[in-house]
């Protein structure tokens, strides 16, 4: 899911969203925000707590990896249906999970808040942190 060049050099990023947001948190983030509920002592009991550090769109996910990447990255939207059927293993999968993703996004962004994670984990990353720590580890397909 990476940055893939396409028949003219650029690289893109391809995904079956649309212009819709896509909630997004780094691993590592996951587990200080889980000791920040627990922190919290009794207010999460019984609650159901997304994390998100942000919600970007393919657009703007690309527009952080031309700057850290230092080359251009399009991003492709594409139709799920056109998604299911690139032939890697799971991409079935994938572009339903995207689809969901797209057509219910304020559902699915609305569960994933981002403030209350950075309430829980004040040192949060943006989208554009991770890739400045991480940018050397991506993998740049042909």
């Amino acid at each position: 899911m990476g940055p893939k060049k396409g028949p003219d050099g650029t690289l893109a990023i391809t995904m079956p969203m649309g212009d819709k947001k896509l909630p997004g948190v780094a691993v590592n983030d996951i587990g200080t925000c889980a000791l920040g509920i627990f922190k919290k002592g009794r207010e999460y009991i019984g609650k159901t707590v997304g994390v998100a550090g942000e919600h970007l769109t393919g657009a703007e996910m690309a527009a952080a990896l031309t700057k850290v990447l230092g080359r251009e990255v399009r991003y492709n939207a594409v139709p799920p249906e056109a998604y299911a059927k690139f032939g890697f293993p799971g991409a079935d999968d994938l572009a339903n999970m995207f689809q969901f993703k797209r057509d219910f996004q304020t559902v699915f962004c609305g569960a994933r808040n981002p403030e209350v994670a950075r309430s829980l984990n004040p040192a949060l990353q943006t989208f554009a942190q991770w890739l400045g720590q991480h940018a050397s580890r991506i993998p740049i397909e042909s």
